[in-house]
């Protein structure tokens, strides 16, 4: 299963500044942010609580749109486009993976799948074979008849994550997706979004707390007060794991 093909970044933000409330109570939660996720790069957005680093991912992903600047999904500019455009953008380019893992409790792992193709229009034989698909590649061919309740924590984010690359993303965005886990089960979620960002050329941005994490990033991106801080390469690659 290979990414959707970009040219340059797979997501930019160039000048983003994000307004919200009104009157006494405005917050302004981004300040001017310009970044760019490749394509193959796994990149970590790090900040203290209150940083901005929820309200940009979610203007990355299409979600709220900026009050400034531009923001590009795919080669495509956002700025004009309406709720059911951006739904459609959204829906092309990028997966997301949330530290809960959202899932139907009454659907099977493959159900649990196949609920991201449906939003697509995909055939019912196409969409159980991609969902089987996308269970293998998380390392979950055997679980695929599975309720959430006969999953563990790691086992349920990594169905998760079958469902955020179902649909052939050129980007995953992920928000905190270790921090429901163990270490062990961290690391096994990490390695899986690693591998799926260099062997699919995907590009990943995962926002976290967990310094656990940094061995995988080529990228460390810090926020603070809506503006990007500093920006540090990866740890050197003997350090990195084997993904």
């Amino acid at each position: 299963m290979s990414a959707a093909l970009t040219s340059g970044p797979v997501i930019e933000a160039a000048g983003v500044v994000k307004t919200l409330g009104s009157g006494a109570g405005t917050v302004q939660a981004l300040r001017g942010v310009d970044l760019a996720l490749g394509s193959g790069e796994l990149a970590l957005l790090m900040g203290p609580s209150g940083s901005g680093k929820t309200t940009l991912l979610s203007i990355l992903g299409c979600m709220l749109k900026p009050s400034a600047g531009t923001v590009t999904v795919g080669g495509q500019a956002t700025e004009g486009l309406d709720a059911e455009a951006l739904a459609r953008l959204r829906r092309a380019n990028i997966g997301f993976v949330f530290q809960s893992y959202h899932l139907f409790p009454t659907l099977t792992a493959a159900e649990n799948v196949r609920l991201a193709l449906d939003v697509r229009g995909h055939p019912g034989r196409a969409a159980r074979a991609k969902a089987s698909a996308a269970l293998a590649e998380v390392g979950l061919a055997h679980k695929e008849k599975s309720f959430p309740r006969e999953l563990s924590g790691g086992e349920q984010q990594r169905v998760a994550i079958a469902r955020a690359i179902v649909g052939n993303p050129s980007a995953i965005l992920t928000d905190e997706p270790t921090a429901a886990l163990d270490g062990e089960n961290g690391q096994a979620v990490m390695t899986i979004l690693a591998r799926l960002a260099k062997a699919g050329g995907r590009g990943v941005l995962a926002v976290t707390h967990d310094t656990r994490l940094l061995p995988f990033a080529d990228r460390v991106i810090h926020i603070e007060d809506g503006r990007i801080r500093h920006r540090q390469a990866s740890t050197p690659k003997e350090a990195e794991p084997r993904v």
